[in-house]
């Protein structure tokens, strides 16, 4: 028996953040240039003046850097800080993760209602990330009202736009007939193998087990 659970992530911001910077130099594309080869010194350099001056790409990358403790010592409260004005300013990525600070009680006591309300705000923008916590929840009644259908919607979502964390969630809702018009193990071996494809492990540990004769109920 392998039972699995489906359960929330955090989005890291970094690779976002190469995608929303202009083409010219400057100190944002240096602090992210300096995280990524893990200069943490150089990229709290370059990012702090920048999240002090009210940047938000800034503001969610050093949110990061507290949540992870690169560059400053770990401190989920001054992350949450960070996060939040990122996501006031419509920041999608630090949206999500005020919700999945909110939803996992890091720099905060922990409240679902919150989360939902950040996940979905996310989730409208297109964050395949947040469409995933949102569907969680959704599939949880955590925050809202437990709803498998709406559940799936969101989750699929993600999973159709190549999103293999999604792709794993969607493919334990089919095995486990979830929010879905007939629980179909072919169906749900289809999504493992995109999500292990996509490089997700989990996924691909869970087809070598059932590829062993284990069943996912």
């Amino acid at each position: 028996m392998v039972q699995k659970a489906i359960t929330l992530r955090i989005v890291a911001c970094a690779l976002a953040l190469l995608l929303v910077a202009p083409a010219a130099a400057g100190p944002l594309e240096d602090g992210v240039a300096a995280f990524g080869r893990g200069d943490y010194t150089a990229a709290l350099g370059f990012v702090r003046p920048m999240a002090d001056r009210g940047d938000a790409s800034a503001q969610a990358l050093l949110a990061l850097m507290y949540v992870l403790g690169r560059g400053v010592n770990q401190d989920y409260a001054a992350a949450l800080a960070w996060y939040r004005k990122a996501a006031d300013s419509g920041d999608a990525v630090a949206q999500n993760n005020v919700g999945f600070m909110h939803a996992s009680g890091r720099g905060t006591p922990a409240n679902p209602a919150e989360a939902v309300k950040w996940y979905r705000l996310a989730a409208e923008q297109g964050l395949v990330g947040a469409q995933s916590n949102l569907g969680v929840m959704y599939l949880k009644g955590s925050g809202v009202a437990q709803d498998d259908a709406e559940a799936v919607k969101w989750i699929q979502r993600a999973a159709t736009q190549g999103d293999a964390y999604a792709q794993y969630n969607l493919g334990l809702m089919y095995a486990q007939g979830r929010g879905v018009v007939v629980k179909d193990e072919h169906l749900a071996i289809g999504w493992l193998t995109k999500s292990a494809d996509g490089g997700y492990a989990p996924a691909a540990l869970l087809l070598r087990q059932m590829s062993g004769g284990k069943s996912m109920q």
